[in-house]
């Protein structure tokens, strides 16, 4: 197990915190930060995009793009 716990940056406030089952509020630092960010997606203050498809052909088109950006991750994760 590592002994080094890994620090990111709240997501919220910025502040540094630690990423591991310890913090209960990860990946944020308190749960003041988790709450704000919950209000935020409960407002609508953030959104999942998403694109319209009204046709079998867009569809397609979609997938492809979908099945191009995964094989550009899958490249990038094995250099």
């Amino acid at each position: 197990m590592n002994t080094n716990p890994r620090k990111i940056k709240c997501r919220q406030c910025g502040n540094e915190t630690v990423f591991s089952p310890e913090n209960p509020f990860r990946p944020f630092c308190s749960e003041r930060c988790r709450l704000i960010d919950l209000g935020e997606w409960a407002s609508e203050s953030y959104k999942v995009a998403s694109t319209e498809i009204n046709s079998v052909q867009d569809l397609e088109e979609q997938l492809e793009a979908m099945e191009a950006r995964r094989e550009s991750t899958e490249n990038f994760k094995k250099n």
